[in-house]
């Protein structure tokens, strides 16, 4: 008699995520008012963002500039002709009852985002995700409930303006992501894009990026997609991450229980660490959108093109595959010295100094970044410039100074001491014949310790070395000293 085995069903889940970017422009993409973040409420609007009869958009040439630039460094196709749409909702954040968007045509279209995870050995894992579109648009306001986080349960509700006619560009994936980690490194990814080209600021405490998951599942080897779920309110790459594995195991756990998955929006709930259903989504909605009227068509010029193409820096991408293949640095380090522009710029401006690569980035990424997270500064922020931490590097491949030299005087080069006054008078002792005696002397005022050692007991080789570099106020080379010591305490 055979029994039956139950194969267990693998799922595999389908992530495409739309990320909505503030761009870093002074003023807002139809007016002049300010875009600038933390103002009293309803002081940065004017005429336009209000929606007031009688007024008419003007579109903000940066915003284009910056659209076209991001969607370049995406890899996009970059639209010669297209234009902007009304986008029909009603909510009391949106004062005109619609919002100026790109609909059929929008600037960029087909570009792709390399990521890079690494692996359990420190080796780079790397994958292209598709990006359906890049469009331009303007932000609503933002309403404050009063009583609670949500319409439901508060006693009144308050609208701030100010970010209303605030430039975004919105980017949309391709369903290619497979996992909450590769959401979350996605998400990094297109801000460090973002950041290098200073095109947004990608500060997700201030909303300036704001993602929006959509997830599925499907049994592996199925063609069909899931039922969607969209995931909103997630105001870090954690919180996309882990949202992203609750609702991955709530689905599948659904499915095994025979319920079905309707498509709805969750909210990411923090405290409980758990989606919860805001409201569903039946069906996709009829935002009744046609070509704006107040606004002309956009084309972007050949020589404007070329001209935003040339302006663009080597992206973090680019950085880490020179940074590994030319400078032989480690997938991590390369991680590490790419996560931010300034930081790059830094490491670069070392070695143009004259500091060895796999030096000065062990320097960056380990004690500088240490003091960097204490204290939490920039690197721009700290007195050690570039130059004089190549200056440190080389006195300590030269032999002038010791690593443990230079660790202990760290703080105060950090605070912008000078590394000639850090080490003046502090050069390590390198000449054979001066350190001898020193040895000698000290292997002479410890005679127990010598007798042990000659017993067996040859960690007091140790012992002996410390006592060397204490006489010497730690002068004493200690490569040549450990030499010195072992000969003499074995002769």
């Amino acid at each position: 008699m055979t029994s039956a085995t139950t194969v267990k069903t693998e799922y595999e889940a389908i992530i495409g995520l739309e990320t909505h970017c503030q761009l870093s422009t002074n003023t807002k993409i139809f007016s002049s008012s300010s875009t600038a973040f933390g103002a009293d409420p309803n002081t940065n609007i004017d005429p336009v963002c209000m929606g007031l009869p009688g007024v008419l958009p003007v579109l903000n040439e940066k915003v284009l500039e910056y659209a076209v630039k991001a969607g370049l460094a995406l890899n996009c196709q970059i639209a010669k002709y297209s234009k902007f749409d009304r986008k029909q909702y009603f909510y009391p954040d949106l004062p005109k009852n619609y919002q100026i968007s790109q609909y059929d045509l929008p600037i960029a279209e087909h570009g792709w985002l390399e990521i890079e995870l690494l692996d359990a050995d420190g080796n780079p894992k790397r994958k292209r995700i598709g990006i359906t579109r890049l469009h331009m648009e303007e932000d609503a306001g933002k309403l404050v409930h009063a009583g609670s986080d949500r319409i439901s349960g508060s006693t009144y509700s308050l609208v701030d303006y100010n970010r209303a006619g605030v430039p975004l560009v919105e980017i949309v994936s391709e369903p290619d992501i497979r996992s909450g980690q590769e959401a979350a490194e996605y998400a990094q990814e297109l801000r460090r894009v973002l950041r290098y080209l200073g095109v947004s600021d990608g500060n997700m405490q201030e909303g300036s990026l704001r993602c929006d998951v959509n997830i599925s599942v499907r049994p592996v080897g199925q063609e069909k997609f899931g039922t969607k779920v969209e995931i909103k309110n997630m105001n870090s790459f954690s919180a996309i991450q882990k949202a992203i594995e609750h609702e991955i195991e709530r689905q599948i756990a659904a499915i095994e229980a025979g319920e079905r998955i309707i498509q709805e929006t969750r909210l990411w709930e923090e405290g409980s660490q758990r989606t919860i259903s805001m409201r569903t989504k039946e069906g996709s909605s009829d935002y009744r959108y046609f070509p704006e009227p107040d606004l002309a068509p956009i084309e972007v010029t050949d020589a404007q093109l070329h001209q935003w193409q040339s302006e663009l820096p080597e992206l973090p991408a680019q950085k880490r595959h020179r940074y590994e293949t030319e400078l032989g640095l480690s997938a991590y380090d390369t991680r590490v010295l790419t996560e931010d522009v300034v930081v790059s710029e830094y490491f670069e401006a070392a070695i143009a100094s004259g500091a060895s690569p796999k030096a000065a980035a062990n320097w960056i990424t380990q004690d500088i970044a240490a003091y960097l997270n204490k204290q939490k500064l920039t690197i721009t922020e700290i007195g050690l410039t570039p130059a004089n931490l190549a200056d440190v590097i080389t006195r300590i491949e030269t032999g002038k100074i010791s690593n443990a030299q230079a660790k202990q005087k760290l703080p105060e080069l950090l605070t912008g001491l000078s590394p000639e006054k850090a080490f003046a008078g502090q050069e390590l002792i390198t000449d054979p014949s001066v350190l001898e005696p020193i040895v000698e002397e000290v292997i002479a005022a410890n005679p127990k310790e010598l007798e042990k050692y000659r017993n067996g007991n040859i960690n007091l080789k140790g012992f002996f070395v410390g006592q060397v570099l204490k006489k010497t106020n730690k002068r004493a080379d200690p490569k040549l000293t450990n030499e010195l010591v072992e000969k003499k305490l074995n002769g």
